[in-house]
């Protein structure tokens, strides 16, 4: 590879800077030597990064792909230097974390908020992936530790109860839904939704279970939490599924209305995974006995 992150850095100053010389003055580099580096980067990748112009320089389609590619390898570098940065101010352990929505938007944030206060040297990465992706990377091996809903593919995990919650519809007050005290999944697919944003696990798994009737979800709108999902649906947008727990948490002056889903997969007993046979590490250790300690302090109905 006969180029390297200056290269890289450039290559991206340049492109929002659409100018050699800005770019370069960006990257604290000359213009001459500026140059000289996107010409070797392009020998180097045996292709045309920018189209020259008379007022700067325009990136061509082989430019577009790489400046997306460059930004995220920049971008993984910056996370790389924050995982390790702890550890140079006394940081002595770290425990990676997998969950689902529901645990990482409801239940996770207080608790591993006492867990950190309880250890100081350690830190935690908690990523939000989807129950069955937790079960496959436990079993591997690529991470001690997750939390997920009971799906019932257990197969080379140990589960162990954490929460109980429910799934429920909320609708606004006066909706043609609001007065109903329970409603079947199928019943309510006509009605606009609003939903968590599309790569989220509740997201997918709500697609999933639309999909699983032959439906499609009218989406009008996807936010960024359950929150936002309350405080829409208390607007008037549409009509959202929330655990039951993120109305509570939420604390709005006029929450939206709650029905019951009258679906075997509306209660969303959550679990703490671990690998089958193995003993989790000890700050890893330390998590699940902290998650599991503290699962009676809160429960969701």
């Amino acid at each position: 590879m006969n180029y390297d992150l200056t290269d890289l850095r450039l290559f991206v100053a340049i492109a929002e800077e659409r100018n050699l010389t800005r770019g370069a003055a960006r990257a604290c580099l000359a213009p001459s030597s500026a140059s000289h580096r996107l010409r070797r980067l392009e020998e180097a990748l045996h292709t045309t990064l920018f189209e020259r112009q008379t007022r700067g320089v325009q990136l061509t389609r082989a430019g577009e792909a790489l400046l997306r590619n460059a930004r995220q390898v920049l971008a993984s570098l910056e996370q790389m230097h924050a995982n390790l940065s702890p550890f140079a101010t006394g940081i002595r352990g770290h425990v990676s974390l997998w969950a689902n929505t529901h645990a990482t938007h409801t239940f996770l944030p207080d608790d591993l908020a006492g867990f950190l206060r309880q250890h100081p040297q350690v830190s935690v990465t908690l990523e939000e992936r989807t129950s069955a992706e937790i079960v496959v990377a436990v079993a591997s091996g690529e991470i001690e530790v997750g939390v997920l809903a009971d799906s019932g593919h257990s197969a080379g995990v140990e589960l162990a109860p954490y929460r109980q919650d429910r799934l429920v519809l909320i609708v606004p007050t006066g909706h043609a839904l609001s007065s109903r005290t329970q409603v079947g999944f199928a019943e309510v697919l006509d009605h606009a939704f609003v939903m968590l944003h599309a790569g989220s696990a509740i997201h997918t798994f709500t697609m999933n279970a639309a999909a699983a009737l032959g439906r499609h979800l009218d989406v009008r709108i996807q936010v960024r939490s359950f929150e936002a999902v309350c405080r829409m649906v208390g607007a008037g947008v549409g009509i959202g599924l929330v655990p039951r727990s993120a109305v509570q948490m939420a604390g709005l002056a006029d929450p939206p209305v709650v029905v019951e889903m009258d679906e075997p997969w509306a209660r969303r007993d959550l679990q703490i995974c671990v690998r089958k046979g193995a003993e989790p590490s000890g700050f890893a250790a330390a998590l699940v006995a902290h998650l599991r300690s503290s699962r009676g302090a809160r429960q969701g109905v």
